[in-house]
């Protein structure tokens, strides 16, 4: 998975919004000096989590932006696909499309596993989980275990 500067943006965006205090609206120019986001970048980033309900907005010289629910009820997963689109594709073909046979007919399991692992910390984790800090075991569990993964190739390389 590649995520883009946008998506990115778009989450810690998002995740700043869910920093506000309840009923605070967040004018742009804000929200990018906060998260170190081009002005015009997040105007085009906000015009779609509008569109796909994540955010409402508000105008006028009080106006800025909030998050249309909880932030709770906003995972990760949202945000990627309303920015991004699917979040594991190949080809942008359905899994049940492709074209295997063979000896690479499994690799159409390798491609659900691999959406499914994604999900699995993509559509657990909230916004609110981000701002707070307090991410699952489960999540916690895979960062520590990538963080040692990466200890061990930095040893192996020196």
């Amino acid at each position: 998975m590649r995520m883009s500067a946008k998506a990115e943006y778009a989450i810690r965006a998002m995740v700043e919004l869910a920093t506000a205090d309840e009923g605070a609206l967040v004018k742009t120019e804000d929200l990018a000096k906060a998260q170190g986001i081009p002005a015009q970048f997040l105007v085009d980033i906000l015009s779609d989590l509008r569109t796909d309900r994540l955010v409402r907005s508000h105008r006028g010289r009080d106006g800025g932006y909030e998050l249309a629910r909880c932030a709770t009820d906003i995972s990760i997963a949202d945000v990627l696909r309303c920015i991004d689109g699917p979040l594991a594709s190949v080809r942008d073909i359905g899994l049940g499309d492709l074209p295997y046979s063979g000896p690479t007919a499994a690799l159409t399991d390798v491609w659900r596993a691999l959406r499914a692992s994604m999900r699995s910390v993509l559509e657990t984790t909230s916004l609110a989980d981000v701002a707070a800090g307090a991410l699952s075991d489960h999540v916690r569990s895979l960062a520590d275990d990538y963080r040692a993964q990466e200890e061990q190739r930095g040893r192996a390389v020196t």
